[in-house]
């Protein structure tokens, strides 16, 4: 069980590891069909003749892949208020079935709120990681986070 952390038990340089996570062929075609319907994402045949080379998860896929795997870490579940945004998205390399991902998360900024004594802002760097090693995606998010009272 992971202890309850608050805005102030984070530090700025900080780093958090997932765990990783298969992506099957079967998942790539079940999220792109009722997400993201482009042919590289659910025809096999079509996203062999695409500049792809073969079929790849959606981006919102491995975005979304990527951002669970640290909310599953239960780092934010006491203190987590939401969040205004994500900054800087980027979709580096595709993901392909077979891949195997992990998330890392760095600790940007810790920021106490002027006006709201209660909370702050957490900015957190993420990055999808595949089994050879390369950063697939990156981003940065801005949580509102409670402060110890």
């Amino acid at each position: 069980m992971t202890p309850e952390r608050y805005l102030d038990d984070f530090s700025v340089g900080e780093r958090f590891v997932s765990p990783g996570i298969t992506v099957t062929e079967a998942a790539i075609i079940e999220f792109a069909s009722q997400y993201d319907p482009q042919a590289f994402h659910l025809d096999v045949n079509a996203a062999a003749e695409s500049l792809y080379g073969g079929l790849i998860a959606s981006g919102f896929q491995t975005l979304s892949l990527s951002f669970r795997q640290f909310i599953q870490s239960g780092l934010l579940a006491a203190c987590s208020m939401g969040s205004p945004g994500i900054d800087e998205l980027r979709w580096l390399a595709p993901v392909r079935p077979g891949d195997t991902l992990h998330t890392e998360v760095v600790v940007v900024e810790v920021t106490p709120s002027r006006s709201k004594p209660d909370r702050g802002i957490l900015k957190l760097k993420y990055m999808a990681v595949n089994q050879h090693g390369d950063t697939v995606l990156s981003y940065l998010v801005n949580h509102f986070v409670k402060r110890r009272t």
